[in-house]
Order: structure tokens, then C-alpha cells, then sequence
């Protein structure tokens, strides 16, 4: 059971009621998120404002990498709504969006694929362990910018993902 309201999506807002009604119909969580937020709904559409734009098209990173980079941690956190959801199928192939560790072949990925990778599940699993070394070896593969980027998006992946266990909106299953 969700651990806060779910409006009547009769009562949603513009932006939410959309939210809610345009997800497929047995992708619950994305209902349920559109109906959490009725009580602030400008944070869920000022965040996926951000969202959005830099996971796919804006960013000096390419969305193939931060989708590689979501769909890792969604799979560490554990997350389904994030596993299910492709926002960028032109860019990882369906084989590829899963990215479980032990059926995981890295050796199918790119360098620059495969250190957003070991970056994705040292920030969800043990972000503290990262250190000078790790750095150093992201630095062969991104600039400066590139790791800000990718580490920002690493972060709200992991947060968000995060939230929606926390109030349980995956897991609440209800007919509207």
C-alpha cells in the first residue's frame, strides 16, 4: 500500500492527469507517481522539466550513455518502474536494457561504455569506496564536464528510483 494519498485522477492537475492517463495501462507505478503528486505537483513537473531534456537531448554526455547508466542503477535499486520504462529506445537495444551483473557480457560495450557502467554501481552501491584511482580512470574516458554530467544524472537516477520504493508507488495495485 502507497505510503501517501493517491488523488482521484479525476482531480489531478492538467500536467499529472496527462501523466496518469497517457501510461500504458499495466504500468501502475507511473499512475501512482502522477497521483502521489497531486498534493505538490509543480516539484514532479519543474523536476521532469530538468529530467527530461538531459537524459535524452541536452548535455555534453550522449543519451546512450546515461541510459546505460539508468537502466544499471534501476536494476542495483532494485527500481521496476525504471527498468520498465525506455526513454531512450533508440539507443539501447532491448537486449541490452536489462544490464543484470551476471549476464552482463561487457565485453559487447564500449571503454567509455563500460567505465559509465562500474561508475553507475559504485555510486549506487557503495559511492564512499570511490576514490582517486576511480577517478583517474573515468579521466581517461570523460572531461570534466562529462563527469559532472554523468554523476548529476547518476544521482537522480539513484534518488528517484529510490523514492518511489520508499513510498511504495510500485507496488500499490489498484483498478483506476
Amino acid at each position: 500500500m502507497s505510503r501517501v494519498t493517491l488523488a482521484d485522477p479525476a482531480a489531478l492537475p492538467p500536467f499529472l492527469r496527462q501523466m496518469h492517463d497517457n501510461a500504458r495501462p499495466d504500468d501502475w507505478s507511473t499512475r501512482h507517481c502522477a497521483r502521489a503528486f497531486a498534493a505538490h505537483p509543480a516539484l514532479l513537473e519543474t523536476y521532469l522539466k530538468f529530467y527530461y531534456p538531459y537524459h535524452s537531448t541536452s548535455g555534453v554526455i550522449e543519451p546512450r550513455l546515461k541510459e546505460l547508466v539508468r537502466l544499471r542503477i534501476a536494476t542495483l535499486n532494485g527500481c521496476k518502474t525504471c527498468k520498465a520504462a525506455r526513454l531512450a529506445r533508440d539507443v539501447v537495444k532491448e537486449s541490452e536494457a536489462a544490464i543484470e551483473v551476471d549476464q552482463l557480457d561487457r565485453a559487447n560495450f564500449s571503454p567509455r561504455e563500460r567505465a559509465v557502467i562500474k561508475l553507475a554501481e559504485a555510486m549506487a552501491l557503495d559511492h564512499h569506496a570511490i576514490g582517486d584511482e576511480t577517478i583517474r580512470e573515468l579521466r581517461a574516458h570523460f572531461s570534466e564536464a562529462e563527469l559532472l554530467e554523468l554523476m548529476m544524472m547518476a544521482g537522480q537516477y539513484i534518488g528517484f528510483g529510490r523514492m518511489l520504493a520508499i513510498l511504495q508507488l510500485e507496488e500499490t495495485v489498484c483498478p483506476i
